[in-house]
Protein backbone atom coordinates (compact mmCIF):
# COMPACT_ATOMS: atom_id res chain seq x y z
CA UNK A 1 0.00 0.00 0.00
CA UNK A 2 1.17 3.35 -1.05
CA UNK A 3 0.81 5.87 1.39
CA UNK A 4 1.54 9.56 1.95
CA UNK A 5 4.11 10.77 4.07
CA UNK A 6 1.77 12.33 6.41
CA UNK A 7 -0.38 8.96 6.91
CA UNK A 8 3.11 6.52 6.66
CA UNK A 9 4.56 8.06 9.68
CA UNK A 10 0.97 7.57 11.73
CA UNK A 11 -0.68 4.49 10.19
CA UNK A 12 3.11 2.06 10.15
CA UNK A 13 3.87 2.43 13.85
CA UNK A 14 2.31 2.47 17.34
CA UNK A 15 3.28 6.02 19.26
CA UNK A 16 0.86 6.91 22.02
CA UNK A 17 1.30 5.76 25.70
CA UNK A 18 -0.48 2.91 27.27
CA UNK A 19 -2.56 5.01 29.36
CA UNK A 20 -3.35 7.27 25.87
CA UNK A 21 -4.45 4.20 24.18
CA UNK A 22 -6.39 3.29 26.99
CA UNK A 23 -8.27 7.17 26.92
CA UNK A 24 -8.99 6.57 22.98
CA UNK A 25 -10.58 3.13 23.56
CA UNK A 26 -12.82 4.12 26.35
CA UNK A 27 -13.56 7.59 23.78
CA UNK A 28 -14.46 5.04 20.89
CA UNK A 29 -16.49 3.24 23.28
CA UNK A 30 -18.89 6.60 24.67
CA UNK A 31 -18.44 7.51 21.17
CA UNK A 32 -22.23 8.07 20.27
CA UNK A 33 -22.93 10.00 22.98
CA UNK A 34 -19.56 11.94 22.52
CA UNK A 35 -20.83 13.30 19.33
CA UNK A 36 -24.42 14.15 20.66
CA UNK A 37 -23.39 15.73 23.81
CA UNK A 38 -20.60 18.26 21.37
CA UNK A 39 -23.58 18.68 18.79
CA UNK A 40 -25.66 19.86 21.24
CA UNK A 41 -23.08 22.36 23.10
CA UNK A 42 -23.00 23.81 19.64
CA UNK A 43 -26.72 23.95 18.77
CA UNK A 44 -27.51 25.03 22.75
CA UNK A 45 -24.91 28.00 21.65
CA UNK A 46 -22.93 27.06 24.90
CA UNK A 47 -19.54 27.24 22.49
CA UNK A 48 -20.22 30.16 20.93
CA UNK A 49 -21.30 32.16 24.50
CA UNK A 50 -17.60 30.69 26.48
CA UNK A 51 -15.53 31.54 23.31
CA UNK A 52 -16.64 34.98 23.07
CA UNK A 53 -16.55 36.13 26.51
CA UNK A 54 -12.81 37.19 27.78
CA UNK A 55 -12.79 35.28 30.74
CA UNK A 56 -15.11 32.38 29.79
CA UNK A 57 -18.26 31.81 32.14
CA UNK A 58 -19.58 30.54 35.28
CA UNK A 59 -22.33 27.60 35.10
CA UNK A 60 -25.31 29.64 36.57
CA UNK A 61 -24.27 32.44 34.09
CA UNK A 62 -24.62 29.98 31.07
CA UNK A 63 -27.87 28.81 32.72
CA UNK A 64 -29.17 32.37 32.66
CA UNK A 65 -28.18 33.02 29.08
CA UNK A 66 -29.21 29.54 27.55
CA UNK A 67 -32.57 29.46 29.84
CA UNK A 68 -31.73 25.49 30.58
CA UNK A 69 -32.13 23.72 33.13
CA UNK A 70 -28.82 24.15 36.01
CA UNK A 71 -29.20 20.17 35.47
CA UNK A 72 -28.88 20.15 31.43
CA UNK A 73 -26.21 22.70 31.49
CA UNK A 74 -24.17 20.63 34.79
CA UNK A 75 -24.41 17.42 32.33
CA UNK A 76 -23.14 19.01 29.53
CA UNK A 77 -19.96 21.02 30.70
CA UNK A 78 -18.86 17.85 32.74
CA UNK A 79 -19.04 15.43 29.50
CA UNK A 80 -17.39 18.45 27.57
CA UNK A 81 -14.63 18.75 29.89
CA UNK A 82 -13.84 15.13 29.65
CA UNK A 83 -14.15 15.15 25.99
CA UNK A 84 -12.19 18.16 25.65
CA UNK A 85 -14.04 20.65 24.04
CA UNK A 86 -14.47 23.56 27.00
CA UNK A 87 -11.51 23.84 29.89
CA UNK A 88 -12.48 25.32 33.50
CA UNK A 89 -10.49 27.66 35.94
CA UNK A 90 -11.07 25.39 39.17
CA UNK A 91 -9.85 28.99 40.79
CA UNK A 92 -13.33 30.86 39.66
CA UNK A 93 -15.51 28.08 38.19
CA UNK A 94 -15.60 29.70 34.70
CA UNK A 95 -15.41 27.84 31.84
CA UNK A 96 -13.99 28.65 28.58
CA UNK A 97 -13.30 27.12 24.91
CA UNK A 98 -10.33 24.66 24.12
CA UNK A 99 -8.85 24.02 20.92
CA UNK A 100 -10.29 21.48 20.08
CA UNK A 101 -13.69 23.45 20.75
CA UNK A 102 -12.63 26.10 18.28
CA UNK A 103 -12.24 23.91 15.54
CA UNK A 104 -15.68 22.17 16.52
CA UNK A 105 -17.37 25.74 16.36
CA UNK A 106 -14.86 27.39 12.97
CA UNK A 107 -13.53 24.97 10.46
CA UNK A 108 -15.88 24.28 7.78
CA UNK A 109 -15.40 21.00 7.17
CA UNK A 110 -15.85 19.71 10.96
CA UNK A 111 -19.28 21.93 11.03
CA UNK A 112 -20.30 20.11 7.76
CA UNK A 113 -19.62 16.14 9.01
CA UNK A 114 -21.60 17.10 12.21
CA UNK A 115 -24.87 18.17 9.86
CA UNK A 116 -24.21 15.37 7.57
CA UNK A 117 -23.48 12.64 10.57
CA UNK A 118 -26.96 13.61 12.39
CA UNK A 119 -29.12 14.42 9.76
CA UNK A 120 -28.27 11.44 7.42
CA UNK A 121 -26.21 8.43 9.61
CA UNK A 122 -26.81 8.29 13.14
CA UNK A 123 -29.87 6.24 12.88
CA UNK A 124 -28.25 4.12 10.06
CA UNK A 125 -25.15 3.65 11.82
CA UNK A 126 -27.01 1.49 14.08
CA UNK A 127 -27.15 -1.06 10.69
CA UNK A 128 -24.21 -1.15 9.57
CA UNK A 129 -23.21 -4.90 10.89
CA UNK A 130 -26.16 -6.00 8.81
CA UNK A 131 -25.34 -3.48 5.62
CA UNK A 132 -21.56 -5.03 6.08
CA UNK A 133 -23.06 -8.71 5.77
CA UNK A 134 -25.46 -8.39 3.74
CA UNK A 135 -24.38 -5.93 0.71
CA UNK A 136 -26.98 -3.56 0.90
CA UNK A 137 -27.74 -0.49 2.88
CA UNK A 138 -29.78 -1.30 5.77
CA UNK A 139 -29.81 2.31 7.52
CA UNK A 140 -31.67 3.39 4.69
CA UNK A 141 -34.46 1.89 5.24
CA UNK A 142 -35.85 4.42 7.89
CA UNK A 143 -35.86 7.00 5.41
CA UNK A 144 -37.76 5.02 2.62
CA UNK A 145 -37.95 1.64 0.34
CA UNK A 146 -35.25 2.63 -1.83
CA UNK A 147 -32.49 0.31 -2.89
CA UNK A 148 -29.81 3.45 -2.78
CA UNK A 149 -29.76 6.55 -1.47
CA UNK A 150 -29.31 8.55 -4.69
CA UNK A 151 -33.43 7.04 -5.94
CA UNK A 152 -35.19 9.06 -3.18
CA UNK A 153 -32.55 12.07 -2.76
CA UNK A 154 -35.82 14.49 -3.98
CA UNK A 155 -37.53 12.08 -1.30
CA UNK A 156 -36.24 12.53 1.63
CA UNK A 157 -37.00 15.58 4.16
CA UNK A 158 -35.88 18.80 3.45
CA UNK A 159 -33.31 18.99 6.52
CA UNK A 160 -31.75 15.73 5.40
CA UNK A 161 -31.63 16.82 1.55
CA UNK A 162 -29.82 20.10 2.81
CA UNK A 163 -27.14 18.37 5.27
CA UNK A 164 -26.80 15.34 2.21
CA UNK A 165 -26.12 18.38 -0.57
CA UNK A 166 -24.14 20.40 1.65
CA UNK A 167 -21.82 17.80 2.46
CA UNK A 168 -21.42 16.48 -1.20
CA UNK A 169 -21.24 20.10 -2.52
CA UNK A 170 -18.49 21.45 0.43
CA UNK A 171 -16.07 18.94 -1.01
CA UNK A 172 -16.16 19.55 -4.03
CA UNK A 173 -17.46 22.75 -4.63
CA UNK A 174 -13.38 23.78 -3.14
CA UNK A 175 -11.61 22.25 -5.98
CA UNK A 176 -13.84 23.69 -9.03
CA UNK A 177 -11.65 26.41 -9.60
CA UNK A 178 -8.42 24.65 -9.93
CA UNK A 179 -10.30 21.70 -11.88
CA UNK A 180 -11.73 24.16 -14.67
CA UNK A 181 -8.08 25.71 -15.15
CA UNK A 182 -7.28 21.70 -16.18
CA UNK A 183 -10.47 21.00 -18.27
CA UNK A 184 -10.76 24.33 -20.21
CA UNK A 185 -7.11 25.92 -20.28
CA UNK A 186 -4.95 22.54 -20.48
CA UNK A 187 -7.20 21.01 -22.36
CA UNK A 188 -9.55 21.65 -25.74
CA UNK A 189 -12.82 20.99 -24.35
CA UNK A 190 -16.44 22.13 -26.06
CA UNK A 191 -18.52 19.50 -25.38
CA UNK A 192 -18.47 17.66 -21.96
CA UNK A 193 -20.62 15.05 -20.21
CA UNK A 194 -20.84 16.16 -16.23
CA UNK A 195 -21.79 11.95 -15.28
CA UNK A 196 -23.71 12.46 -11.95
CA UNK A 197 -24.20 15.66 -12.13
CA UNK A 198 -27.30 16.31 -9.55
CA UNK A 199 -27.93 19.66 -9.01
CA UNK A 200 -26.61 20.81 -11.89
CA UNK A 201 -23.98 22.98 -10.13
CA UNK A 202 -20.94 22.36 -11.58
CA UNK A 203 -22.40 22.23 -15.54
CA UNK A 204 -23.38 25.99 -14.56
CA UNK A 205 -20.08 26.57 -13.71
CA UNK A 206 -18.91 24.99 -17.02
CA UNK A 207 -21.04 27.37 -18.94
CA UNK A 208 -20.47 30.35 -17.06
CA UNK A 209 -16.82 29.50 -17.99
CA UNK A 210 -16.35 28.72 -21.21
CA UNK A 211 -19.39 30.76 -23.15
CA UNK A 212 -18.57 28.20 -26.28
CA UNK A 213 -18.92 25.01 -23.92
CA UNK A 214 -22.47 21.88 -24.09
CA UNK A 215 -22.63 20.25 -21.31
CA UNK A 216 -24.84 16.83 -21.08
CA UNK A 217 -25.85 15.87 -17.38
CA UNK A 218 -26.21 12.10 -17.27
CA UNK A 219 -28.25 11.20 -14.27
CA UNK A 220 -31.05 9.72 -13.39
CA UNK A 221 -34.40 10.66 -14.57
CA UNK A 222 -35.73 12.25 -11.20
CA UNK A 223 -32.28 13.77 -10.62
CA UNK A 224 -32.73 15.35 -14.37
CA UNK A 225 -35.80 16.69 -13.56
CA UNK A 226 -34.35 18.33 -10.01
CA UNK A 227 -31.31 19.69 -12.35
CA UNK A 228 -33.54 21.34 -14.93
CA UNK A 229 -35.53 23.17 -12.28
CA UNK A 230 -32.59 24.14 -10.88
CA UNK A 231 -30.83 25.57 -13.94
CA UNK A 232 -33.64 27.31 -15.35
CA UNK A 233 -33.52 30.94 -16.29
CA UNK A 234 -29.73 30.56 -15.20
CA UNK A 235 -26.95 32.16 -17.60
CA UNK A 236 -25.54 29.59 -19.90
CA UNK A 237 -28.94 27.11 -18.89
CA UNK A 238 -29.66 26.92 -22.83
CA UNK A 239 -26.24 25.22 -22.94
CA UNK A 240 -26.92 22.06 -20.11
CA UNK A 241 -28.95 19.33 -21.27
CA UNK A 242 -30.12 16.23 -19.68
CA UNK A 243 -29.69 12.71 -20.63
CA UNK A 244 -31.74 10.03 -18.44
CA UNK A 245 -29.66 7.11 -17.28
CA UNK A 246 -29.60 4.51 -14.92
CA UNK A 247 -25.34 4.03 -14.40
CA UNK A 248 -26.26 1.05 -12.86
CA UNK A 249 -27.57 -0.75 -15.52
CA UNK A 250 -25.04 -2.48 -17.89
CA UNK A 251 -27.17 -2.47 -20.70
CA UNK A 252 -27.27 2.16 -20.44
CA UNK A 253 -25.24 3.37 -23.25
CA UNK A 254 -23.77 7.08 -23.18
CA UNK A 255 -25.29 9.16 -26.05
CA UNK A 256 -23.03 9.26 -28.85
CA UNK A 257 -21.95 12.63 -30.18
CA UNK A 258 -20.93 12.78 -34.19
CA UNK A 259 -17.46 14.18 -33.54
CA UNK A 260 -17.16 12.19 -30.30
CA UNK A 261 -17.16 14.14 -27.03
CA UNK A 262 -14.51 16.22 -25.94
CA UNK A 263 -14.36 15.23 -21.56
CA UNK A 264 -16.45 12.83 -19.48
CA UNK A 265 -16.81 14.61 -16.06
CA UNK A 266 -16.90 12.37 -13.08
CA UNK A 267 -16.53 14.51 -9.58
CA UNK A 268 -17.20 12.12 -6.55
CA UNK A 269 -18.98 9.77 -8.52
CA UNK A 270 -17.07 6.52 -8.54
CA UNK A 271 -17.06 6.57 -5.42
CA UNK A 272 -20.76 5.79 -5.20
CA UNK A 273 -20.07 2.32 -6.87
CA UNK A 274 -18.81 -1.25 -6.23
CA UNK A 275 -15.15 -1.89 -8.54
CA UNK A 276 -17.23 -4.21 -10.80
CA UNK A 277 -19.91 -1.37 -11.35
CA UNK A 278 -17.03 0.89 -11.97
CA UNK A 279 -15.22 -0.65 -14.84
CA UNK A 280 -18.86 -1.42 -15.87
CA UNK A 281 -19.70 2.55 -15.82
CA UNK A 282 -16.19 3.27 -17.57
CA UNK A 283 -16.26 0.69 -20.32
CA UNK A 284 -19.65 2.47 -21.15
CA UNK A 285 -17.75 6.03 -21.55
CA UNK A 286 -14.98 4.19 -23.45
CA UNK A 287 -17.61 3.63 -26.38
CA UNK A 288 -18.10 6.88 -26.15
CA UNK A 289 -14.54 8.33 -26.74
CA UNK A 290 -12.44 9.08 -29.47
CA UNK A 291 -8.65 9.60 -29.00
CA UNK A 292 -8.95 13.16 -28.30
CA UNK A 293 -11.48 12.48 -25.76
CA UNK A 294 -10.30 12.48 -21.68
CA UNK A 295 -11.93 10.81 -18.52
CA UNK A 296 -11.53 13.50 -15.97
CA UNK A 297 -12.19 11.17 -12.58
CA UNK A 298 -11.58 13.68 -9.44
CA UNK A 299 -12.20 12.15 -6.06
CA UNK A 300 -10.98 12.51 -2.82
CA UNK A 301 -8.36 9.47 -2.71
CA UNK A 302 -7.76 8.73 0.79
CA UNK A 303 -3.97 7.26 0.14
CA UNK A 304 -3.18 10.42 -1.20
CA UNK A 305 -4.03 13.49 1.51
CA UNK A 306 -1.32 15.77 3.14
CA UNK A 307 -3.07 15.44 6.33
CA UNK A 308 -4.29 13.03 8.62
CA UNK A 309 -7.40 13.85 9.52
CA UNK A 310 -8.62 14.23 5.76
CA UNK A 311 -8.07 10.49 5.59
CA UNK A 312 -10.05 9.88 8.85
CA UNK A 313 -12.74 11.23 7.35
CA UNK A 314 -12.70 9.58 4.32
CA UNK A 315 -12.32 6.07 5.28
CA UNK A 316 -14.99 6.68 7.53
CA UNK A 317 -17.25 8.21 4.76
CA UNK A 318 -16.61 4.57 3.18
CA UNK A 319 -19.20 3.41 5.57
CA UNK A 320 -22.04 5.67 4.95
CA UNK A 321 -21.51 4.39 1.72
CA UNK A 322 -21.84 0.85 3.32
CA UNK A 323 -24.90 1.89 6.09
CA UNK A 324 -26.91 4.28 3.91
CA UNK A 325 -26.01 5.15 0.18
CA UNK A 326 -25.67 1.90 -1.46
CA UNK A 327 -23.70 -0.88 0.57
CA UNK A 328 -21.14 -2.13 -2.00
CA UNK A 329 -18.74 1.82 -2.19
CA UNK A 330 -16.60 3.56 -0.72
CA UNK A 331 -13.65 5.95 -0.75
CA UNK A 332 -11.17 4.60 -2.75
CA UNK A 333 -7.15 4.53 -2.88
CA UNK A 334 -5.15 5.07 -5.90
CA UNK A 335 -4.79 1.72 -6.46
CA UNK A 336 -7.88 0.42 -6.45
CA UNK A 337 -8.95 3.37 -8.86
CA UNK A 338 -5.93 2.78 -11.21
CA UNK A 339 -7.14 -1.19 -11.26
CA UNK A 340 -10.73 -0.39 -12.37
CA UNK A 341 -9.59 1.73 -15.00
CA UNK A 342 -7.26 -0.43 -16.46
CA UNK A 343 -9.79 -3.57 -16.20
CA UNK A 344 -12.07 -1.15 -19.01
CA UNK A 345 -8.90 -0.92 -21.52
CA UNK A 346 -8.35 2.49 -20.59
CA UNK A 347 -4.85 3.87 -19.25
CA UNK A 348 -3.78 7.01 -16.70
CA UNK A 349 -2.36 9.97 -18.26
CA UNK A 350 -1.77 11.99 -15.56
CA UNK A 351 -2.90 12.86 -12.35
CA UNK A 352 -3.20 17.01 -10.69
CA UNK A 353 -3.28 15.98 -6.65
CA UNK A 354 -3.75 18.86 -4.42
CA UNK A 355 -7.34 20.49 -5.32
CA UNK A 356 -9.61 22.35 -2.82
CA UNK A 357 -10.48 20.11 0.39
CA UNK A 358 -7.74 17.55 -1.12
CA UNK A 359 -8.92 16.28 -4.16
CA UNK A 360 -7.57 14.90 -6.79
CA UNK A 361 -8.04 14.56 -10.92
CA UNK A 362 -7.59 11.23 -13.01
CA UNK A 363 -6.93 12.40 -16.35
CA UNK A 364 -7.72 9.20 -18.61
CA UNK A 365 -7.38 8.37 -21.98
CA UNK A 366 -7.56 5.06 -24.49
CA UNK A 367 -5.42 2.62 -24.47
Amino acid sequence: MELSPALKKRYTSDSMSAREAQRLAEFIAWGPVVFQASRLMIKFGILDLVRDTENGMTRQEIVEKTKLSDYAVKCLLEASLCIGIILVDTETNRFTISKTGWFLLNDPATRVNIDFNHDVNYKGWFHLEESLLNGKPEGLKHFGDWSTVYEGLSSLPEHVQKSWFGFDHFYSDSSFPEALEIIFKKNQTHTLFDVGGNTGKWALQCVEYDKDVNVTILDLPQQIDMMQDNVKGKNGAERITGYGINLLDENATFPLLEEGVDAIWMSQFLDCFSMEEIVSILKRAKSAMTQKSRIYIMETLWDRQRFEPAAFCLTMTSLYFTAIANGNSKMYNTEDMGTCIKMAGLEIEEIYDGLGQGHSIIKVKLK
